[in-house]
């Protein structure tokens, strides 16, 4: 196990370099002029060619693309993400100010998800071949069909405009996550019942599952101890994996629900072509994403004692 986690410790930095090259190569890849972009944001929208020019030289757009990408990865390993053309004011607190809304409807959908992806696809698999399997497994259907932004206006015509239970808007305390976390974790509690469902077709047909029964264990002793356990693997698998499109649907959200989070900001600096900005956005999307694989992969040695990390590749 220790093994296992110094050598992706050890791999970490190869990811983080391919991840910053990506990242940094927005800049060039997104239309417009960044040196042009930042002198409007310093002298105003009448920028002579003059003071872009001098911005040019000042920001080192300038100089060769690798002396620009080398230049930019040492401020990088200082924390330094550079400032906003919009708001003047450092990337890295732009990010900081909108992260906690950003990880507390990220949190608010997994446990959505896990709330209810879980313990449907034991019962359906459990109840296999009736009719609580088949309305479970149409409803996963229906679930992981249906995109978030249809979703997402669905719930503020019913909760919101309707009935008017719910605020659409904003942020404030729970009320106001409810509907952008429903919306967020939906699809991924549908994709979490299927593979829960079929991870334990799996393991009750297996020879110990029997020998628990045929002992005379409790139907819930023998779920609960003996098949959960073993049928998380691949449901673990899946909500790392698909952490990349909660991350994703969090932009949609985010902006649908008017919520001030680091989507919301990716949105609005894009249009704005804040470079800096999109940058460090696209950088703390990346940290989240490598992170929760990370530790999907550490979570399989308390699931499965059987896997060996010490020998793995």
């Amino acid at each position: 196990m220790r093994q296992y986690v110094l050598r992706r410790l050890l791999v970490l930095p190869v990811v983080w370099l391919g991840v910053t090259l990506l990242t940094f190569s927005l800049m060039h890849l997104m239309p417009g002029d960044p040196a042009e972009l930042i002198a409007r944001g310093k002298y105003g929208e009448d920028v002579t060619h003059e003071e872009i020019r001098r911005v040019r030289h000042s920001e080192g757009f300038d100089a060769p693309l690798a002396a620009q990408y080398v230049r930019w990865l040492g401020r990088l390993m200082r924390g330094d993400l550079g400032r906003s053309v919009v708001s003047g004011r450092p990337v890295l607190s732009e990010i900081a100010a909108r992260l906690p809304a950003t990880l507390q409807l990220a949190v608010a959908a997994l446990l959505i998800s896990a709330l209810i992806g879980m313990p449907l696809g034991s019962v359906c698999a459990a109840r296999k071949g009736t009719l609580i399997d088949d309305g479970g497994t149409v409803a996963a259907v229906v679930g992981v069909s249906m995109p978030n932004f249809w979703l997402a206006l669905l719930l503020i015509l019913l909760f919101d405009l309707h009935l008017g239970w719910l605020p659409s808007f904003g942020i404030g305390g729970v009320r106001h996550l409810i509907l952008p976390a429903l919306t967020l974790g939906t699809g991924l509690a549908a994709l979490t019942t299927r593979v829960m469902r079929s991870s334990m077709v799996e393991v009750l047909s297996q020879d110990y599952i029997r020998t628990a029964r045929a002992k005379g264990l409790a139907e819930t002793t023998v779920m609960m101890r003996h098949a959960l356990k073993n049928a998380l693997i691949p449901v673990v698998t899946v909500i790392g994996l698909q952490f990349g499109r909660l991350l994703e649907g969090a932009v949609i959200v985010e902006s649908i629900f008017g919520r001030p989070g680091v989507g919301r900001l990716l949105v609005g600096s894009i249009f704005a072509r804040d470079f800096a900005v999109v940058q460090g956005c696209v950088l703390t999307f990346a940290a989240g994403f490598v992170t929760v694989n990370l530790a999907v992969d550490l979570l399989y040695a308390w699931l499965d004692p059987r896997i060996h990390y010490a020998k793995g590749p």
